[in-house]
């Protein structure tokens, strides 16, 4: 592992260039590379994959730089904020692929490194780093989505491990997952008291995962079954009946980074690209060149100005959570404005392409335009997943702008 962590801003960004250039495979410099789509997220079923995407992220997680931030004594990075950022800038400015997309990066590594044990850190951290083990997030069940502290999942004490019995929905890529972290019951006479934060192997007895079929065609989430599972005592983080503190910061990481993937075609659901661009190929131009139908150029101008200070934003506040103790309750109001936009965007983009978002399959239409009326299909989860929009405008009310509940 070559060490940068002494140098200048400017001779640690020069360091970083040309690392990325001598390490960046030749295979991935094609923008139309074929690799495994689902390379990106690693696991135990790339164990010993040459893919190109495998490669990249094996020499970026050597560096530690998956995980940049992250102390070295876990396989981390152990840069300073200032020194992130510029990695950040670098691989963005070069168009270079990301090394490794992740629950566990995302959500569950942020809240270990807080919440769990010195033996749980080294257990889990390295290898959620090195890409080694894919997670799935086990929180909403078939009655408990919004209500979330009102999930009945139970786990029992058996004394030398605990019992695991209870069904979880919207699981997403449970069905490819490694691990699963997992919210349960450990108190069925408290509510929010009664809480555990537990880590469960999905290849342990009784486990089922059950793809779900959506309206975009896609099948990313599951349904997951959980019968007289066993899991070991230390496979708890924190304390019994302590997991809704632990749930509730996790939760505050994965709104920050839903609202950070919201605009560019995926989150946002469409065709990715350019939309004013797009609106004057399908719409075509007035005498000046501009997009010909003026409303419609008046929101596409609105949803992009809107996105801009979003995205400032999402900057902003990330920096100050790096500098701080982590996300805050802002991150609500981030996820909250992301999803509205996203939902405009996408039909901004149906209505852009007129009669040719309107195909589903077969001749007449490009792969753009066949995307575009399945990503605003899945743009109706935007509101919904990562806590709906409804609980986001609460956590505003209530820990923002310290509102006292309704009477």
């Amino acid at each position: 592992m070559a060490d940068f962590g002494g140098a200048e801003p400017d001779a640690f960004r020069a360091d970083v260039r040309a690392w990325l250039e001598a390490n960046y495979p030749a295979e991935l410099r094609d923008p139309k590379a074929a690799t495994d789509p689902e390379a990106v997220w690693g696991g135990r079923a790339f164990e010993g994959s040459q893919d190109p995407q495998i490669v990249w992220m094996r020499r970026v997680a050597e560096q530690g730089w998956t995980a940049p931030a992250w102390p070295k004594d876990y396989g981390g990075g152990g840069l300073a904020p200032q020194q992130a950022r510029m990695l950040e800038q670098e691989l963005a400015a070069g168009r270079y692929r990301a090394p490794l997309a992740s629950f566990g990066l995302w959500m569950l590594g942020p809240v270990l490194l807080e919440y769990a044990t010195e033996a749980q850190k080294r257990e889990h951290l390295p290898k959620i780093i090195n890409g080694q083990i894919r997670w799935c997030q086990g929180y909403s069940e078939p009655g408990a989505g919004s209500d979330l502290a009102s999930l009945a999942t139970r786990c029992e004490d058996k004394g030398d491990h605990w019992l695991i019995n209870g069904q979880k929905i919207w699981t997403s890529y449970a069905d490819k997952a490694d691990w699963c972290f997992c919210l349960v019951r450990t108190d069925t006479t408290k509510k929010h008291e009664g809480i555990s934060f537990v880590l469960i192997d999905m290849r342990t007895p009784g486990v089922e995962t059950r793809p779900i079929q959506l309206i975009s065609g896609e099948s990313p989430f599951c349904e997951t079954f959980f019968t007289d599972v066993k899991i070991p005592k230390d496979n708890l983080v924190g304390k019994v009946n302590g997991g809704w503190e632990i749930a509730k910061r996790l939760l505050q990481y994965e709104r920050q980074n839903i609202s950070g993937g919201f605009g560019g075609g995926g989150g946002a659901g469409g065709s990715a690209g350019d939309l004013g661009q797009i609106a004057k190929q399908y719409v075509g131009l007035d005498a000046e060149g501009r997009v010909a139908d003026g409303g419609l150029r008046d929101r596409i101008t609105k949803n992009k100005m809107d996105f801009q200070a979003l995205f400032q934003t999402i900057g902003r506040t990330a920096a100050e959570s790096k500098a701080g103790n982590g996300p805050s309750a802002a991150t609500s109001i981030i996820k909250y404005a992301a999803a509205a936009f996203a939902q405009e965007r996408s039909e901004l983009m149906v209505e852009t392409l007129g009669a040719q978002a309107l195909g589903w399959d077969g001749e007449g239409y490009n792969p753009s335009e066949l995307l575009a009326v399945r990503g605003w299909l899945r743009s109706k989860g935007n509101s919904i997943e990562g806590g709906t929009s409804e609980i986001n405008i609460n956590v505003v009310s209530k820990r923002v702008l310290g509102l006292p509940d309704p009477k």
